[in-house]
């Protein structure tokens, strides 16, 4: 491998764990496009995926108390989201993945610019478990079909007016639950092969170091800082999507 793969391997890792650490999500939205310059779409993937689950290991932690003190608002988002994961591989032989994702990226646009900017943000306080099933439900559905798993949920969950370890003890369980069974499923396709080992040798130190540079810097956040910048990931992840489909 060389030394220019090696480091825009160690970028990658860097950022998507620093974000991760940070926010509970958005590994793939930083560190993505540093893999796919140096390996195949399908091995950065399968990179992106791995790393988001071990990084994320180290938040669950961080939130560990809320994450037993609220099970039953974690089952509310993860059950259904397993469930939607195998639906959303189907539906990709009904309908254009790249049609999805595009109209996918213009409402997580609209939606960040609209609430990102406001003074007040929502506090949306009604406790509607179908409703939160219901969005676990679709998240895992589009985690299957686009790989945008946490877009929905983290959408939510800004508008929820809990303290921030409470929102992170739901979209970090959440998010790795449902990316455990995305890298279950490419290591049946055969995806973590020589290639795909040799690179995770490299991007889980520099990646694990980073999270736990973002955890810290989670920590000093407030409460309405951190539903801010889930609003603000949104609007980025949207934003990235969007051109990843238009380039």
């Amino acid at each position: 491998m060389t030394t220019e793969a090696i480091l825009f391997l160690i970028i990658g890792a860097a950022a998507g764990g620093f974000i991760n650490g940070l926010a509970g999500t958005g590994t793939a939205l930083f560190a993505l496009g540093f893999y796919l310059v140096v390996v195949e779409p399908v091995t950065a993937v399968a990179i992106v995926a791995f790393m988001s689950v071990l990084v994320g290991l180290q938040g669950l932690w961080i939130v560990r108390k809320e994450i037993f003190t609220y099970p039953r608002r974690l089952f509310r988002f993860v059950l259904p989201g397993l469930l939607g994961v195998p639906f959303g591989l189907m539906l990709l032989d009904v309908i254009d993945a790249s049609t999805l994702r595009t109209a996918i990226a213009v409402f997580l646009i609209l939606y960040g610019a609209y609430f990102g900017f406001r003074a007040a943000l929502p506090a949306f306080t009604p406790t509607l478990p179908w409703l939160e099933a219901f969005i676990g439900l679709i998240g895992g559905v589009l985690g299957g079909a686009a790989s945008v798993s946490g877009a929905v949920p983290s959408m939510w969950l800004s508008l929820r007016p809990w303290t921030k370890t409470e929102t992170r003890a739901v979209l970090q369980p959440y998010n790795v639950a449902i990316l455990s069974t995305t890298v279950c499923l490419l290591a049946f396709k055969g995806a973590y092969d020589r290639t795909a080992l040799n690179a995770l040798l490299i991007t889980i130190p520099s990646g694990l170091i980073a999270a736990q540079i973002g955890i810290m810097v989670f920590r000093r956040l407030s409460d309405t800082g951190f539903r801010r910048l889930l609003i603000l990931l949104t609007l980025l992840m949207g934003l990235g999507i969007l051109v990843a489909e238009l380039t």
